[in-house]
């Protein structure tokens, strides 16, 4: 009985040093995948601007693919995160995002989407912001989660640092759960201080307040995120751990500098003319090409 209740004890304690010990990574890489279903966002961004010449698509929307595909990589460590891409966007044929359901918690894939930027024929700023030299994709995300600070760098005639704060979004927590890339997340509703609509999947498995686009704001990595609107969605496909430091190197030391607002300065007046005077309908729409 006596050796019974010692190895009961010796069971109990072990479990507990067991469960104090665990370890939960700060430092890592995760590789995303992000999926646009662009034939939806055509036809929502035509029947949007009817009427508008500034939104023209010369073709025929029906031989469009119904979705593309880009991968992404972010590194991260307790108080930053690095977003680039890794390819170059590919035509998807099964537009369906790669998510695992566990336990019977989750009722399928979510569909999001957002298209390829509008073909506007204007001039200056306008159009080098659309034509980028092909390099308009090729954007690098940094966000710094201690000082809830960002910074994007892209290209139009020469590359751009566009520096702002981290972006307000207030989340909304439901008890719908999902296994993303071998990790448990849970899912969230969350929605910008412009009404752009969230839906987040974080996992507390990587204590980190981070995710893919600067987004952010809750107790965990975000590994899964879907912006119904846009028709985009975000996942993570694997997730690796390391030691190694965040590097300052993406930064081109001859990109220009400039602030959010200065940026929306430079193009409202030009491809988001036909708009109205809705200040923060062309500032959401900004941000729509420019940053998701």
């Amino acid at each position: 009985m006596t050796r019974l209740l010692i190895c009961f004890v010796l069971i109990v304690l072990g479990t507990d040093s067991f469960a104090q010990n665990v370890y939960f990574a700060t430092k890592g890489t995760i590789h995303f995948e992000k999926v646009v279903y662009t034939k939806a966002r055509m036809r929502e961004l035509m029947a949007k601007h009817n009427g508008n010449r500034g939104m023209m698509y010369m073709g025929n929307i029906d031989e469009m693919p119904e979705s593309s595909t880009s991968n992404f990589v972010l590194k991260f460590d307790q108080n930053q995160t690095l977003m680039q891409p890794e390819a170059e966007d590919t035509p998807s044929k099964s537009g369906a995002a790669k998510v695992v359901t566990t336990n019977g918690r989750s009722s399928g894939g979510l569909r999001g989407n957002m298209g390829s930027a509008q073909r506007n024929r204007g001039n200056n700023a306008n159009s080098r912001f659309m034509r980028g030299n092909g390099k308009m994709g090729d954007k690098t995300y940094f966000q710094n989660i201690k000082s809830k600070t960002s910074e994007i760098q892209l290209q139009i005639d020469e590359k751009i640092i566009i520096k702002d704060s981290l972006q307000d979004v207030t989340w909304r927590y439901t008890d719908e759960f999902r296994t993303i890339a071998g990790y448990e997340c849970r899912r969230v509703n969350g929605a910008t201080k412009d009404s752009l609509y969230l839906i987040a999947f974080y996992t507390e498995e990587i204590p980190v307040s981070g995710g893919p686009v600067l987004t952010g704001g809750l107790p965990g990595m975000i590994l899964g995120l879907v912006i119904p609107e846009m028709h985009i969605n975000y996942w993570a496909t694997e997730v690796e751990f390391t030691n190694d430091a965040l590097s300052n190197s993406w930064k081109d030391k001859k990109a220009k500098e400039m602030t959010a607002n200065d940026f929306f300065k430079l193009l409202s007046n030009t491809m988001f003319r036909g708009r109205g005077n809705n200040e923060s309908l062309q500032r959401r729409q900004i941000l729509e090409q420019v940053i998701y």
